[in-house]
């Protein structure tokens, strides 16, 4: 037997970055694994690549009705659900007065409210069968504020604050082998920053940049040894404290920092990315970003 024989995961947003690579390696283990996004044609292909233990599901996580066709997919098809993986999330960023309120809203939407209806459907679930695994993406910038990331700073702090309050909501409900974590990333070289909406006037980067098997090994982690939160990589632990122990310091350094990373990248235009609607581009792991910023401050210096 696979080490994850007869285990079923549910993951939605999974037609690229960490998603997409969670749902190979769960599969590879031999999990069942039943993922979601909204790029039908990319979720399908993986559905297909991944075997018959893998169903994919067209799905918006911000839509109740297109959850709840995650949810029965895994029920009709495998009985029980034993890990939720809530991975959808969009970035945006820019000068807090620049960005549109309508993509403030499209963002909270898939973040926020997305998040709060899978962990529902996961919940419900959960606790029926008295058992589970949910585990939520959070972001170091759930840690300590971001500027110029300050709406999604926003809901990754909603996304933290949801997750720490279902997991004393199970514990005080007497559900103790229920367990809701948090994984808190560094920056991460996905394309997750090629489909963010940016309003800053240059290519949206981060300096330095993790790359994301760190990130998937920890996701992964969680399902054999669940905690309630987890920072993934020495850049997201570090700040975390020293926000604890000199929290002026720390945000006055980090948003000077960020200022610098935006102003020092390639000019680009303004754009709401993947929020209202999904792009064709950005469909692997990595997005290669390293390489591409390498290049840069080659041509830079040359």
């Amino acid at each position: 037997m696979k080490k994850r024989e007869g285990l079923t995961v549910v993951i939605a947003g999974a037609s690229s970055g960490f998603g997409k690579e969670t749902a190979k390696q769960l599969a590879q283990e031999g999990a069942n694994v039943v993922i979601g996004a909204r790029r039908a044609h990319l979720i399908e292909e993986l559905a297909d690549q991944l075997g018959e233990s893998a169903i994919g599901v067209t799905m918006d996580i911000s839509k109740e009705e297109d959850v709840k066709k995650l949810h029965d997919a895994a029920v009709d098809n495998f009985g029980d659900i034993d890990v939720w993986i809530n991975m959808a999330g969009v970035g945006l960023i820019g000068s807090y007065t620049e960005i549109p309120v309508e993509d403030m809203k499209r963002m909270l939407d898939i973040n926020v409210l997305g998040t709060m209806i899978g962990s529902q459907f996961a919940l419900k679930h959960f606790r029926q069968q008295k058992k589970g695994t949910l585990i939520n993406i959070g972001s170091v910038a759930a840690k300590v504020p971001f500027p110029y990331y300050t709406s999604y700073s926003a809901s990754k702090y909603a996304v933290s604050s949801l997750s720490y309050a279902l997991q004393r909501e199970m514990e005080a409900d007497g559900y103790d082998d229920i367990h809701v974590c948090t994984v808190h990333p560094w920056a991460t070289d996905t394309p997750w920053f090629d489909h963010s909406g940016n309003y800053t006037g240059h290519r949206a980067q981060m300096k330095p940049m993790d790359k994301p098997e760190s990130v998937i090994k920890a996701i992964i982690g969680l399902i054999d040894e669940p905690e309630e939160s987890v920072e993934v990589g020495i850049k997201t632990k570090g700040t975390g404290i020293s926000e604890s122990l000199v929290p002026g310091l720390t945000e006055k350094f980090n948003a000077n920092h960020v200022k610098s990373v935006i102003e020092d990248a390639p000019e680009a235009p303004y754009t709401s990315g993947s929020l209202h609607e999904p792009m064709e581009s950005g469909t692997e792991t990595s997005a290669g970003m390293k390489v591409r910023m390498k290049a840069d401050k080659k041509n830079k210096d040359d």
